[in-house]
């Protein structure tokens, strides 16, 4: 009886001495997210969720405790465009991410990483060869397992792109698509939401993306709508005609009944300097009238993008090789430079006047090894080198490189971007993918806000200026996108949310890069968890990978994570009469009374699966396909049982648009 009783008291001291907690973080200021203001708490992780937040006892033990006294505990921060999802799979690390506290990023603006077809993969050749990175999916849930399998160091979610799909369907041509291409390009955008996207979104300024019309846009946003997402938009104009972008935004809002997301919240060009009073008082009014509308910004008075997007967008249809040809055509050039020289031309942006000139566009980056000696150098210090007119020397850098150059446009306003920034309703991009500062993704330079963002608004505007309060700021990195994107239990410190966790020292947080020298990690963040994997530590990247795929709110996969028992279904398989499989194929089970019981819409494999937990007598099975001939099959069902009823389906025959459209590839 003793030698038990001791065996039962070492067994309990083991067990109390056990650690309760994967990790311990203690005395730490926590900042939940929420706004409010700090606590001092502990939080314990378990796996990768927050297991506890409060005073833990003395005793309590973890397999690894840190000490955050004098450090502040706030959610993982969460890059509302950032352009990650090609930087993912060449360099999984994000260590430009990590070293200034974001755990997640929304990605897509316009051409998003899905559909994929011969022809998109084909337009961006250059950049593929350059890093041997070899696209092998088509759909987003197909891209989605590839970056699980391979791992990532932050979450990722993603829109479609309202140009991808243009680009898929239409190519770049600069026409409307037909009734039957915009009924193409709906379906696409229900299948992204089904695998998983956030919602719609377009880059207005750019081709293909510019040639879509209101109307386009506003059918493309209904189908996302019907799926949760939201509308998020790079507007069709940054400057002299942003009143009118807007009102587009805001159209499409209201007659799609979808929110709006803002990209990037900027007024460009020094003639607009001091207009956002004007563009906030827009931006309040559509809010006053029902339009859910919010935006979100870089904090810095420059922005980002190609060089090529000097030149407007309707002189890039047909593809690079097109717009290439135009700038070697001596009467095209004339009048592209017309345009330039003009203040402002019906509407498009002109972004050389916008920065002023040659001397307000930086050269960041090229492909082409040749040209780069002038990373870093102006369009004017380039046009002095090579003994060249200023825009002469533009036109020739965009050819040599093959549209590949990224710059950067010196076009804000310091008090346009601190208004901006105090509005409760904008959050933070990064705008800039994750890159680092060695291997591929760190050969060339980059805009200082793919460093810097975050930490910038935590040292500059928050500690030294007190345009916002370290509470408000931690808001606008966490619970408010979150809550705007839908992200389940994420944005907070809670029990059982995931434990996406950044902490950094309020006292001496700042970024570093500049546009001299962009390439340099932020300091002051000390601890970054993703998905309670310890990502970054002291400041350093420990190559630990925690980040997931995040899928939006239409995911149909939703529907199969929920624990109990697997009810019966009703499959298959639909192909051609050839045995292919087919996607984006509608099926519909009725009940004997006509009445829709269940429906499910096929992806790429031509694969579906109704769940239907009632008994179905006398029912139907009805299957439709754009382009196909419909089909339907009885049906008698039992409710617990599965049943398999596969389809080949009749091709109709082909319009002339269609055929068009097949040639044109």
């Amino acid at each position: 009886m003793k030698l038990l009783l001791a065996v039962l008291l070492l067994s309990s001291c083991a067990f109390a001495q056990a650690p309760q907690y994967d990790f311990l973080i203690r005395n730490g200021r926590v900042m939940d997210g929420s706004g409010n203001p700090w606590t001092s708490a502990d939080i314990g992780i378990i796996g990768d969720r927050i297991a506890f937040i409060g005073h833990a006892d003395e005793k309590v033990t973890a397999k690894r405790t840190i000490d955050a006294t004098g450090l502040v505990v706030a959610p993982g921060f969460i890059d509302m465009l950032g352009q990650s999802e090609l930087n993912l799979l060449i360099d999984r690390q994000a260590v430009s991410k990590l070293t200034q506290g974001i755990t997640t990023e929304i990605t897509g603006e316009g051409e998003s990483i899905s559909p994929q077809t011969d022809s998109t993969i084909a337009a961006d050749k250059d950049f593929l060869d350059h890093y041997k990175l070899t696209v092998d999916w088509t759909g987003l849930d197909s891209y989605f397992r590839r970056l699980e399998k391979q791992g990532s160091g932050i979450n990722l979610g993603t829109y479609v792109g309202a140009a991808q799909l243009r680009e898929v369907v239409i190519g770049r041509d600069n026409r409307p698509p037909t009734a039957d291409e915009l009924k193409q390009m709906q379906q696409m955008v229900e299948d992204a939401m089904d695998d998983g996207a956030m919602g719609l979104s377009t880059a207005l300024i750019y081709a293909p993306g510019s040639y879509a019309q209101t109307d386009e846009l506003i059918a493309l946003a209904q189908t996302a709508a019907q799926h949760g997402g939201i509308y998020a938009s790079h507007i069709r104009n940054e400057s002299d005609t942003e009143m009118e972008a807007l009102n587009e935004a805001f159209r499409i809002g209201r007659e799609a009944h979808i929110p709006v997301e803002i990209f990037h919240l900027k007024s460009a060009g020094r003639p607009n300097w001091g207009k956002m009073p004007q563009v906030i008082a827009a931006i309040e009014k559509a809010r006053a009238e029902g339009i859910d509308v919010s935006a979100d910004q870089y904090p810095y008075i420059a922005s980002a993008t190609s060089l090529g997007a000097t030149i407007p967008a309707t002189y890039h249809a047909g593809g690079t090789d097109a717009f290439i040809a135009r700038l070697q055509d001596p009467a095209t050039r004339a009048a592209i430079r017309k345009e330039l020289e003009s203040p402002s031309g019906k509407g498009v942006e002109n972004m050389w006047h916008g920065a002023s000139g040659p001397q307000g566009i930086l050269v960041t980056s090229v492909l082409n090894s040749e040209l780069k000696k002038y990373e870093g150098k102006t369009i004017a210090q380039i046009a002095a080198a090579e003994n060249k007119d200023p825009m002469d020397a533009l036109f020739d850098f965009v050819i040599a490189d093959h549209d590949n150059t990224g710059a950067i446009y010196f076009v804000m306003s310091e008090d346009d971007v601190k208004l901006a920034m105090q509005q409760p309703w904008v959050s933070v991009d990064n705008d800039y993918g994750a890159i680092n500062t060695e291997g591929p993704l760190g050969e060339s330079k980059s805009h200082p806000r793919a460093f810097g963002t975050f930490p910038r608004i935590l040292g500059k505007y928050v500690r030294e200026e007190h345009v916002l309060r370290l509470e408000d700021a931690i808001r606008k990195f966490t619970s408010l996108p979150a809550l705007r994107m839908k992200l389940e239990k994420r944005g907070l410190l809670r029990s059982d949310y995931f434990a996406d966790i950044t902490i950094f020292n309020p006292e001496t947080v700042h970024d570093v890069a500049t546009f001299d020298d962009p390439n340099r990690p932020s300091e002051g963040i000390e601890y970054v968890f993703v998905n309670g994997v310890l990502s970054l530590e002291h400041g350093h990247v420990t190559g630990q990978l925690g980040g997931r795929p995040l899928h939006g709110p239409g995911w149909l996969g939703r529907r199969f994570s929920d624990d109990g028992p697997i009810p019966g279904k009703i499959q298959g398989v639909i192909t051609d009469e050839q045995g292919w499989p087919v996607g984006r194929v509608s099926i519909e089970l009725k009940d004997s009374s006509g009445k829709t019981v269940g429906t499910f819409k096929t992806r790429y494999d031509g694969r579906y699966a109704i769940l239907y937990e009632s008994p179905c007598a006398h029912c139907t099975l009805q299957v439709e396909r754009l382009g196909y001939g419909s089909s339907e099959r009885p049906v008698d069902y039992n409710g617990v049982n599965s049943l398999w009823f596969s389809f080949a389906l009749q091709h109709q025959a082909v319009s002339n648009k269609t055929a068009q459209h097949k040639r044109s590839k």
